[in-house]
C-alpha cells in the first residue's frame, strides 16, 4: 500500500508543476536548523533577488484538493516505516553534513567529499547551500506552508520542536539541495550519474519518510534547484569553482571507505 501511494503521490507532484540537539531523543535525528554547520566566510554564488521563487513555483495543493489528499494519505502511511532501515536512512540524510548524508554523496560519487581532500568540492557544496537558502526561503515564507507533522503527535524522524512552526514546508530546502549537488556533481562527473542522480531523488524523499515534507514539496525543492542550477550556470564565479571540481575530481587517488556495496 506505501509503494502505491508513493507513486501515486509522485505523479501528482510531477503533474503540477533546516548542532545536533542537547535534548535529542534516542534514535531521533537532530534539527537541521541546528545541525548545518556553514563557514561564516563563505557567501552564495548568486546576488540576492536573483531569482524568484514565488514567481517560479505554482502555489502548494490548495487544503482538500485531491493533490492535497494525496500527499497527506503518503504521510499517513509511511508512518509505518518508523525504525525501518529507510527511516534510519532519512534520519542519516537529516543532516546533510555530518549525519551521514555527505558521506552518501562522497559513496556515490567515488571520491571522499572532505575540506581536507577535496577542497574545492567542499567550497562548492557549502556554497550551493547557501544559495538554496536564498532562492529557497521567500517563498517557505510567502507560502507558508504547514508541515504535514503539525496537529497531530505521528512519529516523525526528528525532534517536535519550535522550528516545525516557524520553518515553513513548501519548497523543501534538503530537497533543493540535494538535486542541487546531485545536478552539480553529475556535470562535473557524468559517469557517476545514475549512482548521483538517484541518491539526489533518494535524499529528498528522506523528508516525506521522515514526516517534516509532503511529496508536493520536495518536487516544488528539486523543481526550484534545477532552475537555480540552470541561473548558475551564468555566473563566472561558479562556472569557475565547476571546472576546478571537475579537475579534483578526475586527480582523485582513493574512493570513500565505509561505502556500502552496489545494490545494497
Amino acid at each position: 500500500m506505501i509503494r502505491v501511494l508513493i507513486t501515486a503521490a509522485a505523479v501528482v507532484a510531477l503533474s503540477s508543476c533546516a548542532a545536533t540537539s542537547g535534548t535529542q531523543q534516542a534514535g531521533v535525528a537532530p534539527d537541521p536548523a541546528k545541525s548545518q554547520p556553514v563557514p561564516t566566510k563563505l557567501v552564495g554564488y548568486l546576488p540576492k533577488g536573483a531569482l524568484d521563487g514565488k514567481a517560479i513555483l505554482p502555489p502548494p495543493p490548495a487544503a482538500g484538493s485531491a493533490h492535497d489528499k494525496a500527499d497527506r494519505a503518503y504521510y499517513e502511511e509511511t508512518r509505518a516505516l518508523k525504525d525501518s532501515p529507510r527511516w534510519k536512512v532519512a534520519q542519516q540524510d537529516n543532516d546533510l553534513w555530518q549525519g551521514g548524508a555527505l558521506k552518501r554523496f562522497s559513496c556515490a560519487l567515488g571520491v571522499e567529499i572532505s575540506e581536507a581532500q577535496t577542497p574545492a568540492a567542499w567550497k562548492l557544496l557549502h556554497k550551493i547551500e547557501l544559495d538554496v537558502r536564498d532562492v529557497g526561503t521567500p517563498p517557505k515564507d510567502f507560502f507558508a506552508r504547514k508541515r504535514p507533522a503539525l496537529g497531530n503527535d505521528a512519529p516523525i524522524c526528528v525532534p517536535r520542536e519550535k522550528w516545525l512552526e516557524t520553518n515553513a514546508s513548501y519548497p523543501s530546502g534538503h530537497a533543493m539541495v540535494a538535486w542541487s549537488w546531485a545536478l552539480i556533481l553529475t556535470e562535473a562527473a557524468p559517469a557517476k550519474a545514475d549512482a548521483l542522480l538517484r541518491l539526489g531523488q533518494e535524499s529528498g524523499d528522506s523528508r516525506v519518510i521522515c514526516g517534516v515534507h509532503f511529496p508536493s514539496d520536495t518536487q516544488a525543492g528539486r523543481n526550484l534547484a534545477a532552475g537555480m542550477v540552470a541561473r548558475l550556470h551564468a555566473d563566472p564565479a561558479f562556472m569557475a569553482d565547476l571546472e576546478a571540481l571537475k579537475r579534483e575530481i578526475a586527480s582523485a587517488k582513493s574512493a570513500p571507505a565505509n561505502c556500502p556495496a552496489p545494490g545494497a
